[in-house]
């Protein structure tokens, strides 16, 4: 069993005020396998005024100073990668070789791409008679989900070092042992004490409190968009500033003229990743009508191969959901598929054969979806797809923009002048066209109930900057 009960306040490790144990699941397994303590408002008051008072000198920290500590960092990071791997693979279920080529190397490319970004970004520039001087914000909360958790820690982190900015740490309480072992490579990079601050805990007792704290400057949330509503109303009152990445139901449209068995393949594929728990998932599939039928049949054999097994097996499955309270959600909108009169073409309701302990789903493709069916607007967070046909590229469009998100969207064609005029009519943070990958310098985050703001590279240094204007 591992015990990490402490939180990390102003360069220390420390018991929280009051324990409040908290034993975390191995979703395969359904195993304790790790106990952490969940903190209260006493313990962020203390990180956050750790925080505060070391904004004064490090926001004064050279450019040079910050990439000499952020390469540290990112050299501890890459000697303890595959300990991050391991971590990620029992908190949250992430098969290991999935976690180590995917998930983990998300803080190798996030602290990569922030330190690329500060040796050329420009803080300062002259307009007319002005100087623009671009400065740190201040004190940041980071709040962060369970599905990618070295990705969103690492993404908020790295930027917030960069820029100058000093941090409070809420990891999710689902995942929290990634969490804890970056915030001991932290301690290990030699930053200064207050700098970077960790407090687990929940929602309400933990992450209310920064959100809503009058010394938090800004607020970084990644999460569900009910979460992020609630997070937004709490940091009202203070007038804070909001980065908010939440949820999705991209779209993944494919034209009759494209190479339909790649795209459908690799659709298919993209949407099973990290067992569907991706809020920027392909999770709606729109198929031009003349090649529909042969999409759904391609879509049913693309799924039959992909394999459901043990996290801790070597190769290229995946693994169980990350929690109970993940399954049955997943399973109850499944049902709500069925109801409401989709077509299941593979998979369904209940675990995969062979597999009765953890939280393991099978794979489920439905077609003859509708974009009103619940199954084409909620965001499922699991291996189901919804299928729907289309018959012009105009209703393709209408049905793609048709949700209350906009954080991915993604389409397939071989012509070049409808790939013009569709991506841009896309109401979407992200849209990748013929199956292309998007890398760590792109800027992720959507429009509308996906969230604001932009994360990732030298886009993800925006929301830690305030600008001010020298005129003389």
């Amino acid at each position: 069993m591992i015990e990490k009960r402490q939180f990390y306040i102003n360069g220390q490790w420390v018991d929280p005020l009051v324990s409040n144990d908290l034993a975390v699941e191995n979703p395969a397994s359904e195993e304790p396998i790790a106990t952490i303590s969940l903190g209260a408002s006493g313990d962020v008051d203390a990180a956050i005024a750790a925080a505060k008072a070391a904004f004064p000198s490090f926001s004064q920290v050279s450019v040079e100073e910050r990439i000499a500590l952020m390469e540290n960092l990112l050299k501890i990071y890459m000697d303890r990668y595959e300990e991050m791997s391991v971590a990620i693979s029992m908190e949250m279920g992430a098969p290991i070789s999935f976690a180590s080529a995917a998930q983990a190397d998300t803080g190798r490319g996030h602290i990569s791409a922030a330190i690329d970004a500060l040796k050329q970004f420009e803080f300062e520039r002259q307009v007319g008679n002005t100087r623009i001087v671009k400065e740190p914000i201040g004190v940041c909360g980071f709040i962060t989900p369970w599905n990618w958790p070295i990705n969103q820690i690492s993404c908020k982190v790295a930027p917030a070092l960069a820029t100058g900015c000093t941090m409070v740490l809420k990891p999710s309480e689902i995942a929290p042992i990634s969490g804890y072992l970056f915030t001991e490579m932290m301690d290990q990079a030699g930053f200064p004490a207050g700098v970077y601050n960790m407090v687990n805990g929940d929602g309400p007792n933990v992450g209310a409190v920064i959100a809503s704290h009058p010394d938090v400057d800004m607020v970084s949330f990644t999460g569900s968009t009910r979460a992020g509503i609630l997070v937004a109303k709490a940091a009202s009152d203070t007038v804070k500033r909001v980065a908010q990445e939440l949820g999705g139901k991209s779209p993944n449209i494919i034209f009759a003229d494209a190479d339909l068995d790649k795209a459908v393949s690799a659709g298919v594929t993209s949407m099973m990743g990290n067992t569907g728990q991706s809020c920027n998932a392909p999770s709606r599939m729109l198929v031009e009508s003349s090649v529909y039928q042969q999409a759904v049949e391609i879509a049913k054999q693309t799924a039959a191969q992909v394999v459901v097994d043990d996290p801790m097996k070597e190769g290229w499955h995946i693994g169980p959901l990350s929690s109970r309270v993940q399954f049955d959600k997943v399973q109850g909108l499944i049902e709500k598929g069925i109801e409401e009169g989709a077509e299941l073409v593979i998979g369904g309701t209940g675990k995969p054969e062979g597999l009765d302990t953890g939280y393991f789903v099978k794979p489920t493709i439905f077609a003859g979806v509708n974009n009103q069916m619940t199954i084409a607007q909620e965001e499922i967070f699991g291996p189901v797809l919804a299928m729907i046909p289309f018959d012009t590229e105009e209703q393709a469009i209408e049905i793609a923009n048709d949700t209350p998100y906009g954080l991915a969207a993604y389409f397939s064609t071989s012509d070049e002048e409808r790939a013009k005029r569709v991506a841009g009519r896309l109401r979407a943070g992200m849209v990748s066209l013929n199956s292309a990958s998007q890398g760590y310098t792109a800027p992720f985050g959507g429009y509308k109930q996906s969230g604001n703001g932009r994360e990732w590279g030298e886009f993800g240094f925006d929301d830690y900057l305030e600008i001010k204007g020298i005129t003389s």
